[in-house]
């Protein structure tokens, strides 16, 4: 992701989501992932609500920094990342409600129709896995992650 940390306000990027559910949703969202992560959050580029960071290498060379957690209100859906694949969550995305996946996002069209306490629990996972301090390692060595 080359999408970098910015001093954008997020109350403001947020306030403007013109979509009533997304700008509601991201609210939950907002309070969620604060709770959960206990850092603040900051737009990172400018649509991505994140929260802490992790950096990541790749073997190709490739790294970076991005969110250890975040989403973003899109028109279509809400966005969740998951830095650490969706794969991960499989048994609690089963449980979670109605929702699609890509390889670590998690789209969510209305928040009321998912368990949140399931939601938390995987944004939680997802968090502790990337800033356990051996995520990026993973990743430079060529295994899962990053």
């Amino acid at each position: 992701m080359a999408t970098e940390a910015t001093d954008a306000a997020v109350r403001e990027f947020l306030d403007g989501v013109a979509h009533p559910v997304r700008r509601r949703d991201a609210a939950t969202l907002l309070a969620l992932m604060q709770r959960v992560t206990g850092e603040p959050a900051h737009l990172w580029g400018p649509s991505i609500v994140g929260f802490g960071a992790y950096h990541y290498a790749y073997a190709s060379g490739r790294e970076g920094d991005a969110p250890a957690a975040g989403f973003s209100p899109r028109k279509a859906a809400s966005t969740v990342y998951l830095a650490d694949g969706v794969g991960a969550h499989a048994e609690k995305l089963a449980a979670l409600g109605p929702h699609t996946t890509g390889v670590g996002c998690l789209y969510l069209k209305n928040l009321d129709d998912v368990d949140l306490g399931v939601l938390e629990s995987i944004v939680r996972d997802s968090y502790q896995t990337v800033t356990d301090g051996t995520f990026g390692q993973r990743a430079r060595d060529g295994g899962s992650g990053g």
